[in-house]
């Protein structure tokens, strides 16, 4: 049977298996959720009664869920060749609902409608899910084997970092070889026409700023830590005109230093505040390394305080650099085949400002791609999937296979 006759004929099994991963809420303990527990076991029950075979499951340790673990399956289809593996990953957590009032329906409950279907998770990342559990199907039910060996990863905690998740397995297991090719449909466009291959380099400053509260009739008498934030905000924003390269690669094409989150400082308007506390969110190209960028951050604080009369003190609560998988790698020609025949698209190579598993991948040295065909519906209100976008993508996931 063909792969597209296949699929077709299962449509309603897509929707089935949909629906019930959208009836188990898989949250995270920051979103005051008990983890992917009750949605691991039912999918794992689902692929055992559907003819997978070769299922392992691996726990990390959280003491903050219920069960005191968040688990992740691997599923393994054997190939004629298991010097190298072709790894899909997906993950199983999905993001809290948010206003229920802004929900056209009950998010946990799927509907089916005009040949998309809406729930919380139905698109992230259960989309990439699905088209890889029935790629996976294809090879299975018609009993042929891949030329290669085929690793489906369904990942807890990738919504909050992958610490429990990925990240765990890396560090963990040794699941992973440097020649294996990684492919994560968890990001992408309404033509599945992009690869996302490279992301800038993360760096989240909180800086606090310490000088003297006095009367603000009195500045005279006191070191107003206000201003200097203020004026250091500028100091650091203004890094974009010294770390100034562009690269095409990405949207916006430079590096960028913002300002963003404010922390209360004084009661009063008459106060001036003797502490201040921001916070910048830098997105930085990767032809430039975190150690320089924040030797200059260090520049900019000792100007402040000697300008000011004040003290800087600052935390990184995230910071993140990796390197970009090549677009002549073999994972994103690969995928770039599989698109122009199954899409019948020229492919685009992207980087990113934001963060995806893929950089741990990249980090540890194998080559990571992402992408799908989505109407990036993630973490909004009345998400929702087009059912012919995730065939389209199990058609795609079959191509790589092959």
């Amino acid at each position: 049977m063909l792969p597209q006759e296949f699929l077709l004929n299962q449509r309603s099994k897509i929707v089935v298996l949909e629906t019930l991963l959208t009836s188990i809420p898989a949250i995270a303990p920051e979103g005051n959720g008990d983890g992917e527990k009750d949605k691991c076991d039912a999918l794992e029950k689902w692929l055992y009664d559907n003819g997978f075979t070769n299922i392992e499951r691996f726990e990390a340790k959280d003491e903050r869920v219920s069960c005191g673990y968040r688990p992740s399956l691997v599923v393994t289809i054997p190939g004629k060749d298991d010097s190298q593996h072709i790894w899909v990953m997906a993950h199983m957590d999905v993001v809290p609902t948010g206003d229920l009032s802004l929900w056209k329906t009950d998010p946990w409950t799927l509907v089916e409608k005009d040949g998309k279907i809406f729930g919380r998770g139905v698109e992230d990342n259960q989309q990439g899910l699905c088209s890889a559990v029935f790629a996976a199907l294809y090879y299975i039910k018609n009993n042929i084997t891949p030329s290669k060996t085929i690793k489906l990863l369904f990942a807890a905690d990738e919504e909050n970092g992958s610490q429990y998740g990925a990240i765990w397995l890396i560090n963990n297991t040794t699941l992973f070889r440097k020649n294996d090719l990684i492919f994560i449909p968890d990001g992408g466009d309404s033509e599945g026409r992009t690869i996302e291959i490279a992301e800038k380099n993360l760096l989240w400053l909180s800086m606090h700023v310490i000088g003297k509260q006095t009367h603000g009739s009195r500045p005279d008498n006191g070191a107003n830590a206000c201003l200097a934030a203020s004026a250091l905000s500028l100091e650091l924003h203004n890094l974009e005109k010294i770390f100034d390269k562009k690269d095409s690669l990405f949207e916006p094409d430079y590096s960028t230093f913002q300002p963003t989150k404010r922390e209360k400082n004084v009661d009063s308007i008459n106060i001036i505040p003797g502490e201040d506390t921001f916070c910048m969110d830098c997105r930085i190209l990767p032809c430039y390394s975190l150690d320089e960028v924040l030797k200059k951050v260090d520049e900019c604080c000792r100007k402040i305080e000697k300008e000011y009369n004040v003290k800087i003190e600052y935390t990184t609560p995230q910071k993140s650099e990796s390197p970009a998988t090549s677009m002549d790698s073999p994972a994103a020609q690969k995928l770039a085949q599989a698109i122009r025949k199954v899409h019948q698209l020229e492919p685009k190579f992207i980087g990113i400002g934001g963060g995806t598993v893929g950089a741990e991948f990249r980090r540890k040295g194998i080559d990571a791609v992402v992408w799908s065909t989505l109407d990036d519906q993630a973490h909004q209100p009345n998400e929702y999937c087009i059912i012919d976008n995730l065939i389209k993508d199990s058609l795609t996931m079959i191509e790589l296979f092959k």
